[in-house]
């Protein structure tokens, strides 16, 4: 009875476990964030892809991967009560969740045709497929993911495990590493299934285990997985002589992200809540992105005024907000601009220590696709007219400087998701990161708790703290350990589409530089590029022997 039901729930799992791994993987991020279902959600869709059958298996890949996405980018509809045409928000979202879809079903693709040459060797094969080649090919689809055509690093297998605290092997791989090793995990769970399913299917699953090494596929994966923390535990770093102290506020202002609807005055809603920092006497004020919208261009003459008026009242020494300008070109920005107060320039200047550029300006580098710029609007001006903010153009890479001489980096927004741009900020002399973001857009929705996932990996993969403020949330810090420490309510749960303020200390400089900021993401993606030769070697090999 019991060997009937089993056989009944494996057909079950069988033909619908495209299903089942989309709802785990779905759960494992916000707004469910059962972190832990990451490492066994791809479970069934790696003993199906192993059975050999590319077809059959890019196919059902292919529907797990436009499943999740479905349902992971649902937020993206709430940009439509901020005004979005609702047919061009509704085809946007299925376009990119379908396209995302294409590197599932390239993986469950290539993993089939790499199980079929498994198949016709020794054990050995077996043993390689688990341990390297299967982490690495989907570590290396989802490097191709966060860079190709710009890139969307949203959701990477590895964040839900780098937000539950296996964050550690990011110092050395960044968050492909993490990724690859989850999947391993997921390997060796579908390991345990096939060893368990073939003997009730009696010759339908093809699985060649010699009995005397059955535990060696659990056995190495733990044993991988546990040297890999080991060297890249960060207590193991040296640490640096030249660590201090700084104090920085967040402002968490709340304001609609068009300014359209907005009923109280911008200057009143600031002064209460500076009010409530100004006993800190920060060295830093971080206010979000489109902060200073209401007050002109970044650098003008307002915006400065208004952002030295704020420092007096808030006792600060500097303040940091986002907005946008134009230069002579008439070329838009989307900037952040650092305003050192008018006391911290006389005190600077009479002190000698350092000259003090009064504003310091960064504009973004990474622009989101069909947000901030349409592709091609250069080209074809006339395509600008549906960038929803305006054609924007690209910065340059650059690290700000507090008074005292601190370097730090700044993300506006999407950048907070490109490892590869906020390593080569690390390597310029960043010693903190400050992101700002404005999820408005997205308000009451789930994409705010999913953004300020990704600022846990930067943190990690950099070796220093992560100071982030969002319009409407998720404001907070984030230690290089990877521990977080959100603007929460009496829950614990992160405070979001509400006005409110929080204040922290930071010791800066110590850790010494992860290996990740020095290396990147070169090492996975040469040891994927490899693997993508010999399979190609290996399928010409049989192409030419079977000509012949």
């Amino acid at each position: 009875m019991i060997r009937r039901i089993l056989k009944k729930l494996l057909v079950f799992l069988k033909n619908f476990s495209w299903l089942v791994s989309a709802l785990l993987l779905w759960a494992s991020f916000p707004p469910m964030g059962e972190k832990l279902d990451s490492f066994f959600a791809l479970a069934p869709m790696i003993f199906l892809s192993r059975q050999g059958d590319a077809k059959k298996s890019a196919i059902i890949w292919g529907l797990n991967g436009l499943a999740f996405w479905i349902a992971t980018l649902a937020w993206m509809v709430a940009i439509v009560k901020n005004g979005g045409p609702w047919p061009l928000v509704v085809l946007g979202w299925f376009a990119l969740s379908l396209y995302l879809s294409l590197y599932f079903a390239s993986f469950g693709w290539l993993n089939a045709k790499l199980w079929r040459w498994v198949r016709l060797g020794g054990y050995y094969r077996r043993l390689l497929a688990i341990l390297f080649a299967e982490p690495i090919l989907w570590a290396g689809l989802e490097i191709v993911r966060a860079n190709f055509g710009g890139g969307f690093a949203w959701n990477q297998l590895g964040m839900p495990a780098i937000n539950a605290g296996f964050s550690a092997p990011a110092r050395i791989g960044g968050v492909a590493l993490v990724s690859a090793l989850v999947f391993l995990v997921n390997g060796t769970f579908a390991s345990i299934a096939e060893r368990v399913v073939a003997p009730l299917f009696k010759g339908r699953f093809q699985v060649n285990v010699p009995r005397a090494v059955r535990s060696i596929e659990t056995i190495l994966p733990v044993l991988l997985i546990w040297l890999i923390f080991s060297i890249s535990n960060p207590k193991l770093s040296a640490r640096s002589n030249e660590a201090k102290t700084i104090t920085i506020a967040m402002i968490q202002r709340n304001f609609p992200c068009t300014f359209k609807s907005q009923e109280e005055n911008p200057i009143k809603v600031y002064e209460k809540l500076i009010d409530e920092i100004a006993m800190w006497r920060p060295d830093l004020v971080m206010m979000s992105e489109s902060a200073m919208s209401e007050f002109g261009d970044v650098n003008s003459q307002n915006a400065q005024y208004f952002a030295d008026y704020c420092a007096m009242r808030a006792n600060a020494v500097s303040i940091l907000a986002g907005g946008s300008r134009v230069d002579r070109e008439d070329n838009l920005y989307n900037s952040a601009a650092l305003y050192i107060s008018k006391r911290a320039m006389q005190e600077g200047a009479s002190s000698r220590k350092r000259d003090i550029e009064s504003l310091q300006i960064y504009d973004k580098v990474h622009l989101v696709p069909f947000g901030e710029f349409i592709p091609l609007d250069k080209t074809f001006p006339w395509l600008k007219r549906f960038a929803p903010v305006g054609s924007c153009s690209s910065g340059v890479e650059k690290v700000l400087t507090l008074p005292d001489g601190t370097n730090f980096g700044c993300g506006i927004c999407y950048e907070d998701t490109d490892s590869s741009l906020i390593r080569r900020v690390r390597l310029d002399g960043a010693k903190f990161f400050a992101f700002i973001t404005n999820d408005s857009w997205f308000s009451e929705s789930v994409e705010a708790q999913q953004h300020a996932w990704q600022a846990v990996a930067r943190a990690v993969e950099t070796g220093v703290p992560i100071v982030r403020v969002g319009n409407s949330g998720v404001t907070g810090v984030v230690l290089p350990e990877g521990e977080i420490s959100w603007l929460s309510d009496e829950k614990g749960n992160p405070i979001v589409d509400k006005q409110a303020t929080m204040v922290t200390r930071l010791t800066l400089g110590t850790y010494a530089m992860p290996a990740y900021v020095k290396l990147g993401d070169a090492p996975l993606s040469w040891a994927f590029a490899i693997l993508m030769l010999i399979m190609l070697a290996t399928k010409l090999s049989g192409f030419i022997q079977f000509r012949n």
